[in-house]
């Protein structure tokens, strides 16, 4: 980034389009994932992996079975032959036609809804010894994080059963924190993805992005934040978070709901929509440009969101294969003006089937990229001298050569938009990308600080 400047140039952004069908992930990829996981448990030397799952936390079973559990909890038991089982409530059970794998189920209707008969389970106690849970086994349990990397046997799975676990295996026996077999930046599975995986995140992303198009383009004096959020349009792909949208005061809190307040000029404006595999996120000013704002405002703002953007392109120009995370977090660091505004949290991390599974940017991350990653470019500035706001957010893909000759042969369509935003993002935009970045968001890096000129973008000027 030295030599080079960040100016605002009218730019049109192309169409780069949507694919109708959505790849299914093959139940041949979901027996190599069970296959996987039992690689992990025994050099873990695990005798046992539960896999817990509810609503809001189900992407480790989702990843292993495809079935996310509805209204209720739902657990995984899988033993170090490989023999698994599932337990559903009165609901879920009649689910199980969504995995595409053999599977066991039984009937287990504490995970129901309250009020709902529970009179005709088995005690959760006699399954699991049954199961083949006992004294001296050696039992993982995967939620959806790990507490603390130094000491495994912090739980975060529901007192209940940590408790039943680890009286079933006594003092001989251990029950520890497993999530890293998913969610570890090196090794965790989630991490090392499958095309059709890749390709499905790439179809998300196209909704997610296109949806932030149409709300910046549609920005308007009065308009409501409800009205503005109506534009929000997922295809029926589930939610990974909240939908957001906020303006004036209300945009200092950043991960707020739409309400009813209406756009005023001069407004700060933050927005942010995510399903599973995407979330795209814009924030900025309510303005024409810096002569809409106040004077106070103008002298915050300008160096401000230029100065972001730099951090940003110098991400986007330093990630890639065999790049170390710290590198990366340092160049990013450095590109930042520390008298303008701190980092809110890590300098991107990687996405699945949640908005976050886990950050390899650290100072002291010893992670190095590698094929088959999806990231999330995810810098969030919190100004130092005022209140103001810019941010922006897309997903990639890290893509060895063998893996994007594959994307291109198999999924041709998917693979053109991609060639086509890496064109826009390198002739237009002037961002720098290795042959291995692929960008997923049809807004890629296209960043507008002031709404109401949404064509008005930063560029890279060396």
């Amino acid at each position: 980034m030295k030599k080079s400047k960040i100016v605002l140039k009218e730019i049109e952004l192309p169409e780069f389009g949507q694919c109708a069908e959505m790849p299914e992930i093959p139940a041949s990829e979901y027996e190599k994932r069970f296959a996987l996981a039992l690689e992990a448990m025994k050099k873990d030397n695990l005798d046992f992996l539960l896999v817990f799952a509810d609503r809001e936390h189900n992407a480790n079973l989702a990843f292993l079975t495809n079935l996310d559990p509805r209204f209720e909890e739902a657990l995984l038991l899988l033993d170090a032959q490989g023999h698994r089982k599932m337990l559903l409530g009165n609901e879920c059970m009649g689910y199980t036609g969504i995995v595409p794998i053999p599977m066991d189920y039984e009937l287990y209707q504490p995970f129901s809804l309250m009020g709902q008969d529970r009179s005709l389970s088995r005690p959760l106690t006699t399954i699991l010894a049954d199961f083949g849970i006992q004294k001296t086994s050696r039992v993982g349990v995967a939620y959806y994080k790990t507490m603390n990397e130094k000491n495994r046997k912090e739980l975060e799975i529901p007192a209940y059963l940590a408790d039943m676990l680890r009286k079933m295996v006594g003092r001989w026996g251990t029950v520890l924190n497993a999530n890293a077999i998913f969610m570890h930046n090196d090794t965790g599975l989630r991490h090392h993805n499958g095309l059709e995986e890749l390709v499905r995140m790439e179809w998300a992303s196209c909704r997610t992005s296109e949806s932030i198009k149409n709300i910046v383009n549609h920005v308007a004096v009065g308009v409501r934040e409800y009205e503005l959020a109506a534009f929000y349009k997922s295809d029926g792909l589930v939610y990974t978070c909240h939908p957001m949208v906020s303006t004036g005061e209300k945009a200092k809190i950043g991960l707020s709901s739409p309400s009813a307040r209406q756009v005023q000029l001069g407004d700060a404006f933050t927005s942010a929509f995510g399903i599973q595999g995407a979330l795209t996120c814009r924030a900025g000013f309510v303005a024409t440009d810096e002569g809409t704002l106040t004077e106070e405002l103008r002298q915050i703002f300008d160096p401000f969101w230029r100065n972001y953007f730099e951090t940003v392109v110098t991400w986007y120009e330093n990630v890639g294969i065999g790049v170390s995370a710290s590198d990366v977090c340092a160049q990013v660091e450095r590109a930042r003006d520390k008298s303008l505004f701190d980092f809110a949290v890590n300098t991107g991390h990687t996405i699945h089937l949640e908005e976050w599974v886990n950050s390899p940017f650290t100072k002291k991350s010893k992670t190095k990229l590698y094929s088959g990653m999806a990231l999330q470019m995810d810098i969030i500035p919190l100004s130092k001298k005022g209140a103001v706001c810019a941010n922006m957010e897309d997903g990639i893909v890290l893509a060895d050569a063998a893996l994007r000759t594959e994307w291109a042969e198999k999924f041709p369509a998917s693979w053109q938009r991609i060639v086509a935003r890496r064109q826009f993002m390198i002739q237009h935009l002037g961002i720098q990308l290795k042959d291995e970045v692929l960008p997923l968001s049809n807004i890629p890096a296209y960043y507008a600080p002031y709404f109401l000129n949404p064509k008005r973008v930063a560029v890279v000027v060396r």
